[in-house]
């Protein structure tokens, strides 16, 4: 395979070299976190002269290194690789989650793994960077044991843009063929619809389900099994754990707690199978314990996992803009504004109205509705009224599947095609 571009990355990594933090790359496993690292970022230490004597690189998923899995082995091996030559050192390490143990979790003190990174932080003469698949372990924890000197660096799937600027071609087709199998950089590599399918199914098998299973001891595999298909089957629908417990008890008749599907719920978004999106009152200026919506890390995984069944465009178009946003670095929330409406009865009545994405971005905020498209009237009122019920000047937007150049409607709101949307990151702009 040629090279993959993957520049929003690597810049970010460039962006943080030598800041006196350690780097820590996340991301669902085979998203491509260490051809990132190892490949790209290694390459461009390369270009800017750095000297291959002075990149230490080690991948502790391989067994021909599962010594140094032992953290005292792992600081001796990188301590014996450092050179002297009075040059920055880079130290890479894949996979650092093989280095911690399941007992040393249990205990309240730190981890020896982080022993070890921060006496490499403590010279002046290295930089480090990991990568890891666990966000539990890797992003949360990270900052507290390293009291902000951990920076973390999230990696996803191949972007649309990605995967356009690798293939090429029709927009429209390759759009459909990114819908049904996703991003993740292996899938292009497959010659056929067998061999993707293959794929993506025995990443769900054998890798994924064996992770959680192995990371969290799972008492009910089945249970954590039949949730995913649930949650596939329904991205972008309102749930949470006790509506869930509910389907998992009438569709495969499991007797489930809601507390042990909330559980479950954690471990799939700490593994990065799959994103929350909260309700958040635009007005009220406060999030909704529940419902929140629910989204596939990548499209590909979510068929392959039903069978590539329940192929509804909107949803699927939905999921991919959610994706999308997250890789773009923006928080993700679901917008709910009220507003009162006569009944039928003649009374005044409170109706809640969903704007699909509010995408954050420090002081920035922007109102993103996906919609497959607004020709009919009635369609177009129910697309554009929540926006125009915020009251407020952030900009909005209106994302359909269509070719259409992008325009501004009388009402300040921007309609855009969801190619042009996906492919130019200049949308979601204040200018």
């Amino acid at each position: 395979m040629k090279p993959i571009k993957r520049d929003r990355f690597l810049n970010e990594l460039i962006s943080k070299k030598e800041n006196g933090l350690i780097k820590v790359v996340t991301g669902i496993r085979r998203c491509g976190k260490s051809y990132l690292l190892f490949n790209l970022f290694y390459e461009h230490l390369l270009v800017c002269g750095v000297k291959e004597e002075n990149i230490i690189k080690i991948a502790l998923d391989d067994e021909e290194n599962a010594e140094y899995r032992d953290p005292k082995k792992l600081s001796a091996y990188i301590r014996e690789k450092l050179s002297h030559n009075g040059r920055m050192n880079y130290v890479f390490i894949d996979e650092i989650q093989y280095a911690i143990r399941k007992e040393d979790l249990k205990k309240d003190e730190p981890l020896p793994l982080y022993g070890v990174l921060n006496g490499l932080l403590r010279r002046n003469d290295v930089d480090v960077y990991v990568t890891g698949s666990n966000s539990k372990l890797l992003s949360k924890d990270v900052l507290t044991e390293f009291r902000g000197r951990g920076d973390e660096v999230r990696v996803f799937p191949l972007s649309f843009g990605e995967f356009y600027g690798y293939l090429g071609g029709d927009k429209a087709e390759l759009f459909e063929e990114y819908a049904l199998y996703g991003g993740l950089p292996l899938v292009l590599s497959k010659k056929n619809a067998r061999d993707k399918t293959k794929y993506l199914s025995d990443l769900f098998k054998e890798v994924y389900f064996k992770d959680i299973e192995e990371r969290y001891s799972l008492f009910y595999p089945d249970v954590m099994a039949q949730l995913t298909d649930e949650l596939c089957s329904s991205v972008g629908s309102l749930t949470n754990a006790s509506k869930l417990a509910r389907s998992l008890k009438t569709a495969g008749g499991i007797d489930v707690t809601s507390q042990t599907v909330s559980t479950y719920l954690n471990y799939l978004q700490e593994s990065f199978l799959f994103g929350e999106a909260k309700r958040y009152d635009v007005k009220g200026k406060k999030y909704f314990s529940y419902p929140s919506k629910y989204y596939c890390t990548d499209p590909g995984l979510r068929n392959v996992r039903i069978g590539f069944r329940q192929q509804e465009e909107t949803h699927i178009m939905e999921n991919i803009v959610y994706n999308e946003l997250l890789a773009r670095g923006y928080s993700v929330d679901v917008g709910v504004v009220e507003s009162t409406k006569t009944g039928t009865d003649g009374n005044r009545h409170l109706v809640s109205y969903e704007i699909d994405f509010v995408a954050g971005d420090g002081n920035s905020r922007y109102y993103i509705q996906s919609a497959l498209n607004i020709e009919e009237s009635e369609k177009e009122k129910s697309e554009l009224r929540p926006l125009l019920l915020t009251s407020d000047f952030f900009k909005k937007i209106v994302v359909t599947k269509t070719r259409m150049k992008p325009w501004y409607d009388e009402q300040g709101i921007l309609h855009v095609g969801l190619y042009d949307f996906l492919l130019d990151e200049s949308f979601l702009s204040t200018k």
